[in-house]
C-alpha cells in the first residue's frame, strides 16, 4: 500500500511541477476554469459537460506529455539536432490537435446556448 501512496504523491508532485514550470499549462488551466464556469452559467447538459471535461483534460494531459518530452530532450542535448526538433515539434503538434479538438467541442456545445441568449 505504501508504494501506491508514494506513486500518488509523485503524480501530485508532477502536476505541481508542470504548473510551476510551464506557462502553457497555467494558461490551459485558466482557460479550463473559465470554460467550466461558462458551462455552469449556461447550464449545459450532463452529456455536454462530459465532453467539455474530456476536452479540458485531454489538452492538459497532452500539454504535460509535451512538457515532459521537451524537458527530457533538453536534458539529453542542448544542441540543435534534427531528432530533438522532431521530438519537440511532434509533441507540440499533439497539443495543437488537442486544443483544436477542444475548440471544436466548445463551439458545437456553446454556440447554440449563446445564440439563444441573443
Amino acid at each position: 500500500m505504501t508504494g501506491f501512496i508514494n506513486s500518488f504523491k509523485y503524480a501530485l508532485t508532477g502536476i505541481r511541477l508542470a504548473v510551476e514550470v510551464d506557462r502553457n499549462i497555467r494558461l490551459h488551466v485558466l482557460v479550463g476554469i473559465i470554460v467550466l464556469l461558462i458551462s455552469y452559467v449556461l447550464r449545459i447538459s450532463e452529456f455536454e459537460f462530459i465532453f467539455i471535461l474530456f476536452s479540458i483534460f485531454f489538452v492538459l494531459i497532452t500539454e504535460m506529455i509535451n512538457t515532459a518530452i521537451e524537458e527530457m530532450t533538453t536534458l539529453i542535448t542542448n544542441e540543435h539536432k534534427w531528432e530533438a526538433m522532431i521530438d519537440k515539434d511532434v509533441a507540440a503538434a499533439a497539443v495543437l490537435l488537442a486544443a483544436i479538438f477542444a475548440l471544436v467541442v466548445g463551439f458545437i456545445i456553446f454556440v447554440p446556448y449563446l445564440l439563444v441568449l441573443l
